[in-house]
C-alpha cells in the first residue's frame, strides 16, 4: 500500500475503535459523554498513524500500542475543543461538524476537553497491563505530560492567543508553532519507538524527523487557512488573518510561507533517510503533508 492507502487504514481502524476506548453516554453525566463523542470524530488520524508505525518500526504490534495511538488523538481532540471556543477562536464548525460547543454548550464542551485529556491519561497508564516494559510506559507518560503541558501544547496555545494583533516575529512563531503543534507530533513518534524499545541513535533520529514534520503540518496548515475553501478544511477559513494571528503568511507570505515548507520538508527527509527502517513511508508522510489541501 501506498502512504495515502496506509493512512486511511489507519484512519478507518482509529474511527471504528475509537469510541469503544470512552464510556457509554448513559446516566447523569450523559450530555458529557455525548460531547466527547462527538469530539472525538473525523479527522486524518496522524498522530494516531505516527504512533503506530513508530511503533511497527521497532517490532511492536498494531494491537499493542493502540491505545497510545488514540491517547494522542483524544489530546488533539481536546485541544481543539478549547480552540474553537467563543473565548478563543470562537469556531463554529470543526471536521466538517458543529464544534462542540456549538453542537451542545459552552461548559459542557469545556468539560468535555477536560475529560479527555484525563482519559489520554487513563489509555497511556494501562499500557502497563499489555506486557510492555513498565518504565517504557513511565517514560511515555512523562514525555506526553511534558509535550502537552505548561512547556509544550498548552504554553504553545497560551503564546498563540497572547501574539493575536502583534507584528508577525519570526522566534515567537517558531516557538508558538514548535509547541502548539510539532511537540504532540513528536511525543507520537518517540511513544511508539520508546514502547518498541528503540536505542538511543534511532530515538534522536526519529525526533529530528518528527520535529521537522510537526513544523511542516502546521506551516501548511496556515497556508490552507490563507488560500482554501470551506468545503475543503471543514471548518471557517481567513480565521487566523481575521484573529490576527501569527503565522507563517503573516511573516513571509503565501509564496514565501511555500518556500519555507519546502525547506522544512527537505530537513524531515534527511532525518527519514537516516531512520533505521521504514524510510520510504516516512518520506512519502512529508511529501503527503507538503502536498495536502486539507
Amino acid at each position: 500500500m501506498d502512504i495515502a492507502q496506509q493512512l486511511a487504514a489507519t484512519q478507518a481502524l482509529i474511527d471504528e475503535r475509537i469510541c469503544s476506548f470512552l464510556p457509554e453516554p448513559v446516566g447523569p453525566a450523559a450530555r458529557l459523554l455525548a460531547a466527547m463523542r462527538h469530539s472525538v470524530q473525523g479527522g486524518k488520524r496522524v498522530r494516531a498513524f505516527i504512533t503506530i508505525k513508530a511503533a511497527e518500526m521497532f517490532g511492536l504490534a498494531t494491537v499493542t500500542v493502540l491505545p497510545a495511538a488514540i491517547a494522542f488523538e483524544f489530546m488533539h481532540a481536546a485541544s481543539l475543543i478549547h480552540d474553537d471556543m467563543p473565548c478563543i477562536d470562537n469556531s463554529p464548525m470543526r471536521r466538517g461538524l458543529p464544534s462542540s460547543h456549538t453542537q451542545f454548550d459552552e461548559h459542557t464542551a469545556l468539560l468535555a476537553g477536560d475529560a479527555l485529556i484525563v482519559r489520554a491519561f487513563e489509555l497511556l497508564a494501562l499500557l502497563r497491563t499489555s506486557g510492555l516494559d513498565a518504565e517504557a510506559v513511565l517514560r511515555v507518560v512523562g514525555e506526553f505530560a511534558e509535550a502537552t503541558g505548561a512547556m509544550g501544547l498548552i504554553g504553545g496555545e497560551a503564546a498563540d492567543i497572547e501574539a493575536e494583533n502583534e507584528a508577525a516575529e519570526a522566534g515567537l512563531l517558531n516557538f508558538i508553532h514548535t509547541n502548539k503543534t510539532a511537540k504532540l507530533i513528536v511525543a507520537a513518534a518517540r511513544s511508539g519507538a520508546i514502547l518498541g524499545g528503540a536505542e538511543d541513535t534511532a530515538l534522536r533520529t526519529l525526533t529530528k524527523y518528527a520535529h521537522h514534520l510537526g513544523l511542516l503540518f502546521q506551516i501548511t496548515d496556515d497556508i490552507l487557512d490563507a488560500t482554501a475553501s470551506e468545503a475543503q478544511l471543514g471548518k471557517p477559513v481567513g480565521a487566523d488573518e481575521a484573529s490576527q494571528k501569527m503565522t507563517y503568511p503573516a511573516l513571509l507570505g503565501v509564496e514565501g510561507s511555500r518556500q519555507r515548507a519546502q525547506e522544512v520538508a527537505a530537513m524531515a527527509i534527511a532525518a527519514a533517510e537516516a531512520l533505521p527502517a521504514h524510510n520510504e513511508l516516512w518520506i512519502e508522510l512529508v511529501n503527503l503533508l507538503l502536498q495536502r489541501n486539507n
